[in-house]
């Protein structure tokens, strides 16, 4: 039987794992996938929006959030595996997964490993790529900087490179909530998410077998994964639509939610009917956002 409603917890691949599930149950469900350093509190303008038409949740990736880090080494392919998990404890089939930055790593991952699970993908200011040995290298650098000069220190650093320019002086409600997200959040995990990170593998040549629809949206002033990491994305998956939004940077859904959402509706619009079921004989309705 679901539970509905926020902060719910669920044991999931040994593990205690903190969501939001909302709207009504029978209607297409998107599960939404967190960036490093954040907390599914990143996805709250978006299951506001949603919850009226589509069943949405957005969980906490272990060791973020409400959620238990377990005693597994973390890495991108774990984090997949818990993905799979979620879904088959919530009892979910062919849901849209929609990821930003390590968010996409892990769609990305998931649908390598179960390429027949998922009804559509949103890659989000994310890339295929692995980590450059100079990035890897800023990475454990970070980590160095966390455990000597403290999260906060982390925090403020962090947030120079997540936000557009314009960002800074009309968002700043999302730049102090990014700042607390971030401080909430543990020294161990915080490094071993970026050692995660750095080792992770590169999903390009997978790229290929996605047989579903996918949307890539990308922030015009993204500086960690720029247009160019998601015109790649564009490119190498067939079929797939690519969105660039004006003056966000690489928290896209968060600077530009309006743009942000509007163009998930219009994807799932699209989709073929015998993709998702539970579209037919429903006329999409659709709340506005600012």
């Amino acid at each position: 039987m679901r539970n509905a409603g926020k902060n719910l917890k669920l044991t999931v691949n040994n593990l205690s794992v903190c969501y939001h599930d909302e709207g009504p149950i029978k209607a297409p469900t998107i599960v939404f996938i967190h960036g490093f350093p954040l907390n599914k509190s990143m996805w709250d303008v978006q299951l506001e929006v949603l919850k009226s038409d589509f069943r949405v949740i957005a969980y906490d990736i272990r060791g973020h959030g409400g959620s238990d880090a377990g005693i597994e080494k973390f890495s991108v392919s774990l984090f997949a595996d818990d993905l799979l998990h979620f879904i088959d404890a919530l009892e979910i089939e062919n849901p849209i997964v929609c990821g930003l930055s390590m968010g996409g790593y892990i769609a990305l991952h998931a649908i390598g490993k179960s390429p027949d699970r998922f009804a559509g993908l949103v890659l989000s200011d994310t890339q295929c790529i692995s980590d450059t040995p100079d990035i890897r290298a800023k990475r454990m650098k970070s980590i160095e900087n966390i455990n000597k000069n403290g999260v906060a220190h982390y925090a403020e650093e962090s947030i120079k490179n997540l936000f557009g320019s314009d960002s800074f002086t009309t968002r700043k409600s999302e730049i102090s909530a990014v700042r607390d997200m971030i401080v909430q959040t543990s020294k161990q995990c915080l490094s071993h998410t970026l050692f995660a990170l750095a080792e992770r593998k590169g999903t390009c040549s997978k790229l290929q077998d996605i047989a579903v629809p996918v949307l890539v949206i990308v922030g015009k002033e993204d500086k960690i994964t720029p247009p160019a990491a998601a015109h790649l994305l564009h490119e190498k998956i067939q079929g797939s639509r690519l969105e660039v939004l004006p003056k966000a940077g690489h928290l896209a859904n968060m600077e530009s939610p309006s743009r942000f959402n509007d163009h998930l509706r219009n994807f799932i619009k699209t989709f073929d009917k015998k993709t998702i079921p539970q579209i037919l004989a429903r006329d999409l309705v659709f709340s506005g956002n600012t």
